[in-house]
């Protein structure tokens, strides 16, 4: 597991597709990015993870080496102070060339473990967009989460009421066919260094 950018606080990681960011509730989902980091760097204190990937989404992924580095940096996420950036490939040729979506993500209980849109209990979440490239009938997007529920990405790209394109391999929310993995990655992150006030930027190209 790669890493991009360490400190003695903090590590941010490359996060393969098909790895769980914490582990699951049986045995068998108990290999995970938090069980492998607190593997890598033994001395590691607190709860680490601040933020999740989905299990099919890659890329950067920051989990906090002491307990006092991981409040600090559970405030910026909570704040919205991290900035986050994803690429992802859509599939289908959108219109706008930009944008931004705001729909209420709730649990989809019957369909677990799908999210849906609620206008009655859903949790508001807001995703702006940006168009990269347009090409075979799919389009390559830049998504920047100002919120952070879960398969906001995923259900903002697939649903009617957003941009009625879900990503290209998505097993949940479109044709789990088109590819052998979900296309989105985690391709940006910057935050403010607890220890040293410093603003981190740290990216990464996504691998298809």
């Amino acid at each position: 597991m790669r890493i991009f950018a360490q400190s003695p606080h903090w590590v941010a990681i490359d996060k393969p597709a098909g790895l769980l960011s914490v582990p699951g509730r049986s045995p068998e989902l108990a290999d995970c990015a938090r069980v492998r980091v607190q593997a890598m760097f033994p001395d590691a204190t607190g709860p680490m993870t601040m933020h999740r990937l989905d299990m099919d989404t890659s890329g950067i992924l920051l989990l906090a080496l002491d307990a006092e580095t991981h409040r600090a940096l559970s405030i910026q996420f909570e704040k919205r102070r991290v900035k986050k950036e994803y690429v992802a490939v859509l599939e289908r040729e959108i219109e706008a060339d930009e944008g931004e979506i705001e729909l209420p993500i709730a649990k989809d209980w019957p369909n677990r473990p799908k999210q849906k849109i609620c206008f009655e209990s859903g949790r508001w979440s807001t995703t702006r967009y940006r168009v990269l490239e347009r090409s075979g009938g799919r389009t390559r997007v830049l998504f920047e989460p100002i919120t952070g529920r879960s398969h906001q990405l995923r259900i903002h790209a697939a649903d009617e009421l957003g941009l009625r394109a879900p990503i290209v391999g998505d097993r949940l929310y479109g044709d789990p066919t088109l590819a052998d993995r979900l296309l989105l990655h985690a391709s940006m992150l910057e935050f403010r260094d607890p220890a040293t006030g410093d603003v981190v930027r740290i990216e990464s190209d996504a691998p298809f």
